[in-house]
């Protein structure tokens, strides 16, 4: 009996860990993901994607210990986000309005470190972190290369729910003046790592309440 209620208060966990972070990550921006603000603050978002991926998806691989689950959790999370995307569109909003991070590449970047070293959690902290919070940047381009102006989408349909003092303005020309994914991927870089210690640790807290 313990066994059972031990596994099944796992795989709870991890509904409810993908089910939040999807939320959260659909309320990184003014609008979901990256529809308004998605020229000029791209190294925002790029923070809170790999950030939001990684403490998620390091928590649910190391629970299994089974270098794959970090892709699954992505996917799960993809799934969700294109639901939400097939409501948005439902409701008549355009169909680039809701805009689908790519998680999963840089998951399987995850997934492929600790498979390579022999499932060493310190090391899928550290070079698995890093390796997220390098990519995400660079694979998420893809959206803001394939959809349409995102500040002609945020101009034409905004939230009914939107405060008139968020409303998006013109971005400044030349706010950043290098790279954004650059600058994405640096910050990513470092804070990815700090979190997925944050998702290692939540594991070993999790081990010790069921424990308990």
């Amino acid at each position: 009996l313990m066994v059972w209620l031990r596994r099944t208060t796992h795989y709870l966990f991890i509904v409810v860990v993908a089910v939040n972070s999807t939320l959260l990550t659909i309320n990184a921006g003014d609008y979901i993901f990256y529809t308004d603000w998605a020229w000029t603050s791209f190294v925002v978002f790029s923070i809170s994607q790999s950030t939001m991926l990684v403490v998620g998806a390091i928590y649910y691989m190391l629970f299994t210990g089974v270098p794959g689950t970090a892709t699954y959790y992505a996917t799960i999370m993809t799934i969700y986000t294109w639901v939400a995307k097939g409501a948005w569109f439902g409701l008549g909003y355009p169909y680039d309005f809701v805009t689908v991070p790519v998680w999963i590449p840089s998951a399987m970047l995850l997934d492929l470190t600790y498979w390579a070293t022999r499932r060493n959690k310190h090391a899928a902290i550290i070079i698995g972190g890093t390796l997220v919070g390098l990519s995400l940047p660079i694979f998420n381009m893809i959206n803001l290369l394939l959809i349409r102006d995102p500040l002609e989408m945020a101009f034409k349909y905004p939230r009914p729910t939107l405060p008139p003092y968020m409303t998006p303005i013109e971005p400044q020309v030349g706010k950043f003046y290098n790279s954004p994914v650059a600058l994405g991927s640096g910050a990513g870089a470092v804070l990815s790592v700090p979190i997925a210690a944050l998702g290692a640790k939540l594991n070993t807290w999790t081990y010790r309440w069921m424990a308990a």
